[in-house]
């Protein structure tokens, strides 16, 4: 069976310049999903999302546009937006665990309001053609809660249902509940995606042999810490390329320099490169002595040198 992979957005990590070099230096992924839009009780676009779906900034095979909202007007209001742009499809975020977004009735926090979601739903559908797909978890509290919204996605031609496997409490800790994506796929009468630690070929093989009808893969935290993942799922081996980490080096210089220009003085870029780390520093042989080492550096000048001297060691 073919499998398809796509990218899980993460907000702050995952917009047009990752997407566009990532593609560029490694592959492997079919379709991105942009990190969502979120309207705050206005009706504006802010320029930052507007910079970031711009399709002339998007160079990825695929892009799809995601939502952040729990109000009808909102999210028609975001589908006449993206459709300007000459997007098909609107993916709904009812995965986001952070408590920012779930005290707000939105994200993971919506899943148990099955009323709210019809409402919504039906606005989109009796006032759009867009095709609308969604990213869900398990529920905030407990994992029969997307069971309850199952009887109302049925009453719409949802393209599909990307499920985290894991509650919103849980954030990001904690392991899977892979009994309870099984309740769903049998539940579920839509075609359904898989998300949740897939952050190795092995842990990739093995949800592979427990779900053997999902072929749609949704790799989040584990593609940005192993950017090569991807790629060698779809090629089904283990073993890195030999310039693994020349090719590494250049992505890493390709996002800097581009942040490094569209963020204004030394600390911005400073704490967005760390937030990269914490990821990228899980490749390497001793993944906290190199987070260390690149949180202690204080000018972009120190950190350049100890970037270069973290991948000389790796050859």
């Amino acid at each position: 069976m073919s499998i398809t992979l796509l990218s899980s957005p993460l907000q702050g990590f995952t917009d047009f310049r990752f997407r566009n070099a990532f593609h560029q230096s490694f592959g492997g992924i079919d379709t991105f999903y942009a990190p969502y839009i979120k309207m705050n009780g206005k009706m504006v676009i802010k320029n930052n999302y507007q910079r970031d779906l711009n399709p002339e900034h998007n160079t990825v095979p695929h892009l799809i546009p995601q939502v952040m909202t729990n109000d009808p007007d909102e999210f028609l209001f975001v589908i006449k937006y993206i459709e300007s742009l000459g997007y098909k499809e609107l993916n709904w975020n009812l995965g986001c665990p952070y408590p920012m977004v779930t005290k707000q009735g939105m994200g993971s926090g919506l899943i148990c309001n099955p009323a709210k979601i019809d409402a919504v739903l039906h606005k989109a559908h009796s006032e759009s053609d867009i095709t609308i797909s969604m990213k869900m978890r398990l529920g905030y509290d407990e994992p029969s809660e997307i069971l309850g919204v199952f009887p109302i996605l049925e009453k719409y031609p949802i393209k599909n249902v990307a499920i985290h496997a894991r509650l919103g409490k849980q954030l990001y800790k904690g392991g899977t509940d892979l009994e309870a994506f099984q309740k769903c796929v049998d539940q579920s009468p839509h075609k359904l995606y898989y998300n949740g630690d897939v952050t190795s070929v092995q842990a990739f093989r093995d949800l592979q042999e427990r779900f053997p009808s999902i072929d749609h893969w949704m790799i989040g935290r584990g593609l940005i810490a192993d950017p090569f993942l991807p790629q060698m799922i779809k090629n089904n081996t283990t073993e890195y390329p030999e310039n693994r980490w020349q090719i590494f080096k250049e992505f890493h210089n390709t996002i800097y320099r581009q942040y490094d220009e569209a963020l204004s003085g030394p600390m911005p870029i400073k704490m967005k490169m760390l937030g990269f780390w914490e990821y990228f520093s899980q490749s390497f042989n001793d993944p906290k002595k190199v987070y260390k080492a690149i949180k202690k550096n204080g000018s972009p000048r120190n950190y350049v040198a100890t970037v270069d001297e973290i991948f000389a060691k790796q050859q």
